[in-house]
């Protein structure tokens, strides 16, 4: 089993590489549109660890996820539920939520609390809620990973058997955590990248092409590339190769 890894490592931030954006767009192209033949909306859940090594980034995480929603409810077939943890054992999402004001309004009264990482919880939530209603989607932002990897690894390949992909976005380059993310990634049939201050727009411009096409599929795709967004037009290139 790993050690769980510190979260004051010192290690400097790299941008994602070429190859982690290209594994993920690969990855997101398998992914089905969530809109069925029966007007079913999709569903995706975005997670967030709020431990308060993230408060130096906090804002920009912010803009970024809100940025993500306002483009799912321009779309208008999606719903999202936000879910976070903090502190010694606090861990709680939202609701179901299709327009986007209510979720960044609920991310502005988030404060970052010193904590260990909960990752396994949110997890058995996923698959709670799949058990529900099909969830299209988990999409995962931290910087750390202090929980057992054999655990994670086990129930993130529970989460890729019903159908869940997990997509994990990496704050920073702590070197535990990148081994942790990229394992889930493959076990859930989801995909992996890091970023830091220098490639947030890069990360916010696949967030908006994710949040798109599991919406609307290719035609929401299609829409967003039209105006300019580099993140939609890659993943529409290699959609139509």
């Amino acid at each position: 089993m790993t050690t769980p890894t510190r979260k004051d490592t010192k290690a400097p931030a790299e941008a994602s590489t070429l190859s982690d954006i290209d594994a993920f767009l690969q990855k997101v192209k398998d992914l089905g549109p969530a809109t069925t033949a029966a007007g079913n909306r999709g569903r995706l859940i975005f997670a967030l660890d709020a431990t308060m090594s993230r408060q130096p980034t906090w804002d920009t995480a912010c803009a970024l996820q809100a940025d993500m929603f306002r483009e799912a409810a321009a779309t208008g077939g999606l719903d999202i539920q936000l879910v976070y943890f903090r502190g010694l054992s606090e861990c709680r999402a939202s609701g179901w939520v299709a327009g986007s004001d209510k979720l960044a309004a609920l991310m502005q009264r988030i404060d970052c609390r010193g904590g260990h990482t909960q990752i396994g919880k949110v997890f058995s939530h996923a698959r709670k809620e799949q058990a529900q209603k099909p969830v299209q989607a988990l999409v995962f932002v931290g910087d750390a990973m202090e929980e057992g990897i054999d655990d994670l690894a086990h129930k993130a390949g529970e989460l890729g058997l019903l159908g869940v992909p997990v997509f994990m976005f990496q704050e920073g380059a702590d070197p535990v955590a990148e081994t942790a993310y990229r394992e889930i990634a493959r076990l859930s049939r989801g995909a992996y990248g890091r970023f830091d201050t220098g490639s947030a727009a890069q990360l916010a411009e696949l967030l908006r092409a994710v949040a798109a096409y599991a919406a609307g599929g290719m035609k929401a795709l299609a829409a967003l590339s039209a105006r300019n967004a580099g993140g939609a037009r890659a993943l529409l290139a290699q959609m139509k190769a």
